[in-house]
């Protein structure tokens, strides 16, 4: 047996709304909100320890719409560039966990 401690899967705070965010991702198009926070999730959970299951669901839905991190991550520059893409949502509450 390896004598490196396994770490244990984290929960992550946002998990519970994530989750229903992946699943409309998993369910929609890409649309340009839907491209906006398909980047976003991966980048919130980039190396978290735990997820597992939205980290495997995000490369899922970047496979579907025909995308690697660094097409998306182009093609979501440029709709902030515009940015309009979250003033659409009505939420005084930032995410930035």
């Amino acid at each position: 047996m390896d004598s490196v401690a396994k770490t244990q899967d984290q929960q992550h705070p946002q998990y519970k709304r994530d989750r229903a965010s992946v699943n409309t991702l998993l369910a929609g198009e890409a649309t340009d909100y839907n491209l906006s926070e398909l980047a976003r999730l991966i980048i919130r959970y980039r190396g978290f320890p735990g997820a597992r299951d939205i980290q495997s669901d995000l490369e899922k839905v970047l496979q579907k719409w025909n995308h690697t991190e660094e097409t998306l991550y182009q093609q979501t520059r440029q709709i902030h560039v515009k940015g309009e893409v979250y003033r659409k949502q009505k939420s005084d509450q930032e995410d930035w966990v």
